[in-house]
Formats: C-alpha cells, sequence, structure tokens
C-alpha cells in the first residue's frame, strides 16, 4: 500500500524537503480486494480443469431476479470474464437452448431448469423435505425452509411459504447470505476453525439493516453460542419485520448437511413463541429428514 508523504508547515525550513516517512503501513490497514469470478477461475491452473465450461457457468450464474436479461457489456462487467468469451460463451447457450436474446439483451430460458433438476430428482434429502415442510408450515402457519451452504451463501433446496414474509420472493434455488441469517449460522456453527477461517476471509461483510452484525469477533461469539443451543434465532438482520429460526439436519454419522427454519414476522410472534412453540416442531422435521441421509 503506497504511503503518501505529508508536506511539513515549518515555514522557517520550508527550503527543505520532506523525508520521506519510514513507517510501516499496519497490517491491519491493508485491504486485499476480493477476486473477481474471471480472477478466480484463472487463479485455477490444473491442466484437467476446463476453463471455457467455468467461465459458461460463470455467465450463467450471473443472470439473477433483479438482472434477468443483460448484455455482454453488462455480464463481462459483473465476471470479469473478458467480452469476446462472455460472447462465445452466449453464442453456445443459444446453440443449446439455454439462452435466448433480443436485441442487444440476452436472458435464460426454462431449459436452463434441467441442469439443476437432475440434483433435486435424485438426492433423498430433497426429494423428502417438501411434504415435511408442507407440514410444519400448515401447522405454524408460517413459512419454511431447508437450505445448504454453497460458497458465502445459503443455498435454498425446498420452500414451503404459507404467507408472504420476505420482500424478496424466495424458492429452490435462491441464495441468501449464511452470516445474517439463521440457516446460515445453524450451517456456519457446523464448520470446522479452517472452514471458518476460509468463510471469512471470502465473505463481504455489509449491513442489510441497522440490526445487521457485520464483525467477524461478533460473528464467531454468536456462532459458539448456536453451537453451544443447538439452534439459531435471527431477528431483522436480513430485512426489517423478518425474524426466523432453524436448526440443522445431521446424517447418520452426526455431521450437518443442511438445515431447517421457519420465518415469521416480528411484530406477531415474541421470542417465547419462537422457543416454546417452533422449536420443538422444527426439531422434529429435522429428525425425519435425518432418516433419510446416509
Amino acid at each position: 500500500m503506497q504511503t503518501f508523504i505529508q508536506a511539513k508547515t515549518d515555514f522557517s525550513n520550508s527550503d527543505r524537503l520532506p523525508e520521506p516517512s519510514t513507517e510501516k503501513t499496519p497490517a491491519a490497514a491493508i485491504t486485499k480486494r476480493p477476486l473477481t469470478i474471471a480472477e478466480e477461475i484463472d487463479a485455477l491452473t490444473d491442466p484437467s480443469f476446463m476453463t471455457s465450461l467455468a467461465r459458461g457457468l460463470a455467465v450463467v450464474n450471473a443472470f439473477s431476479e433483479q438482472r434477468r436479461a443483460m448484455t455482454i457489456a453488462q455480464l463481462s462487467h459483473k465476471t470479469g470474464i473478458p467480452r469476446a468469451a462472455v460472447r462465445r460463451c452466449l453464442y453456445t447457450l443459444k446453440q443449446l437452448g439455454y439462452a435466448d436474446s433480443e436485441a442487444n439483451n440476452f436472458f435464460l430460458k426454462p431449459k436452463i431448469l434441467s441442469l439443476g433438476y437432475s440434483y433435486l430428482s435424485s438426492t433423498p434429502l430433497t426429494l423428502s423435505a417438501q411434504p415435511a415442510l408442507n407440514k410444519i408450515s400448515r401447522q405454524l402457519n408460517e413459512s419454511c425452509s431447508l437450505g445448504v451452504l454453497e460458497e458465502t451463501d445459503v443455498l435454498y433446496l425446498s420452500r414451503s411459504q404459507s404467507s408472504r414474509v420476505m420482500a424478496v420472493a424466495l424458492n429452490a434455488g435462491s441464495r441468501v447470505p449464511a452470516y445474517c441469517t439463521s440457516l446460515g449460522r445453524v450451517l456456519l456453527a457446523a464448520l470446522s476453525e479452517d472452514e471458518l477461517r476460509d468463510y471469512f476471509s471470502k465473505v463481504r461483510l455489509i449491513a442489510h439493516t441497522d440490526r445487521t452484525v457485520t464483525t467477524e469477533s461478533d460473528l464467531r461469539e454468536i456462532l459458539a453460542g448456536v453451537r453451544q443451543k443447538g439452534y439459531a434465532i435471527v431477528d431483522e438482520e436480513l430485512e426489517i419485520g423478518l425474524q426466523s429460526i432453524a436448526v440443522p439436519v445431521r446424517g447418520a454419522s452426526g455431521m450437518v448437511v443442511a438445515a431447517v427454519n421457519v420465518g415469521t414476522q416480528s411484530n406477531r410472534t415474541s421470542a417465547r413463541q419462537i422457543e416454546e412453540i417452533f422449536l420443538p416442531a422444527l426439531l422434529n422435521v429435522a429428525s425425519e429428514l435425518s432418516v433419510l441421509l446416509p
């Protein structure tokens, strides 16, 4: 990091040049710029790694609910992938029926769902989760979700929505930050120290509301409490008016492989209700789902 030389203000010695500062910049003050998607791909030098495939998947993942149609320039800016490579990816996706374009805007077609359906239709957990989620959703009259940790986010595998609790609609395949959600904190609490250190080196902690916890030290303390209690409650950290509780779903070995939660509006459910009514129901569902896991 460049150290700037501060000029002296002693006018009696104005004819003298300021001496360079020998003070070193503290390591903690040096912030490392996050790698772009393209840089992460280029950093993988394994000769068996197919860069072109990775770029194509990165282009697919760049589309979102907020940006359903994008130009080549926008996709290149978002991913860091050169425009020429983005153009070839989009051309291939169009030829295979996964994408299409109108004028200069490209968008994904329904066929893209087939890429994820193979996983959803072959995994025992996702196959049996929906009836269980529907059951608890009817029982509590609240929305219920099942998710796993994917990089720094929670990836929703199944969801039963009784009412519109969140401003953003969530379905299977949706992603939310792990650090400020109950699902995420349950999953993060199950990580080893090395895995957790790697997570914090990658994640960008930003405030979604004025209640969002955004410091690593505070989050580590919260995660320690989640490990001890066996569940996580988050109140208005992702979105104002939304609170949720989550518990882990464990495999036969005891390893946490997923998490299940119930979300509700903060103004209609007390913390006591969440722990006395929601928690037992969630623990029962988690137990039912655990039986299906190897």
